[in-house]
């Protein structure tokens, strides 16, 4: 990775915005989690009214227990590592970096905002070796590290 990519130049791993946006989502992950608990009775109770016709209502509850549970679990983690990534990104720590590629796989499968800064902390912070296969005419990048092979060309064509 050459000098000139975002991510090379700032060797003090501060990235002020993307900090800001996972510490918000990271609160408002943990936000969500307090209100799955708080609503855990009414979510139930919800769907244990769909189930007066069904031949076996208790499996089904059962599966919406399991269901239910790991989605809090899963909202409560990916709000700590998203809220811990975005104090580290702020704070200039290398961990920051690689919690924040953590929290954006996590974050996932929450649409909108999950997905919508998932994907940008994936495109923005992940190393980009593969350049090459998509410049122009598959020429080299303009980002790539030109191979021993390569400089040993130029020097003999110099």
């Amino acid at each position: 990775m050459s000098m000139d990519h975002p991510v090379a130049r700032n060797q003090n791993w501060q990235f002020p915005a993307l900090g800001s946006f996972w510490a918000v989502y990271g609160i408002i992950r943990l936000l969500m989690a307090l209100c799955l608990l708080i609503y855990a009775a009414t979510a139930t109770l919800m769907f244990g009214a769909l189930l007066s016709r069904v031949a076996d209502p208790f499996l089904l509850m059962g599966i919406f227990h399991l269901l239910y549970v790991a989605f809090v679990v899963l909202s409560v983690i990916c709000g700590v590592v998203g809220l811990v990534a975005g104090l580290a990104l702020l704070g200039g720590h290398r961990s920051g970096r690689k919690l924040a590629l953590i929290a954006g796989v996590l974050s996932l499968c929450d649409i909108p905002l999950g997905i919508t800064l998932g994907i940008y902390t994936l495109v923005a912070l992940l190393p980009i070796r593969d350049l090459q296969f998509y410049a122009p005419s598959g020429q080299m990048s303009q980002y790539d590290e030109p191979t021993r092979e390569v400089k040993q060309k130029r020097a003999v064509a110099a």
